[in-house]
């Protein structure tokens, strides 16, 4: 049986990449990884990771990820300043591919406790 690839666009195994963050097994040890971590919970509709992984002080109260997944179809990093595993901050601006279209933001993270969170993002 082949190995799904994970959808974060890195081409490795699910398992290998980004759904040992996902299902808590290990921490995301750069912003980028948790960028393309929490793109990954939306495409496969985990909304438990994408509101773990938001700061509190600026999660919206109402947040909401399909169960059955975002139609995202492909990521591309544009560019990661920082965030590295001794970082405190960084910041990933990336564009998400969907039928139709394309999201651009610039994310914002923090690393506290040890494990990056998103702050915030601007659209562009």
């Amino acid at each position: 049986m082949p190995t799904k690839l994970c959808p974060c666009g890195l081409g490795l195994p699910y398992d290998e990449c980004c759904g040992r963050y996902l299902s808590g097994a290990a921490n995301a040890p750069t912003a980028e990884a948790l960028m393309r971590a929490r793109y990954t919970a939306f495409v496969r509709g985990n909304g438990d990771f994408v509101s773990d992984t938001w700061a509190p002080e600026t999660r919206p109260a109402d947040l909401r990820v399909d169960p059955a997944g975002e139609p995202y179809t492909g990521l591309t990093v544009l560019s990661a300043q920082r965030g590295g595993p001794f970082d405190a901050e960084g910041v990933v601006e990336f564009a998400a591919h969907y039928p139709g279209g394309v999201m651009r933001e610039r994310s914002r993270f923090e690393r506290r406790a040890g494990r990056w969170v998103y702050v915030s993002g601007v659209l562009g």
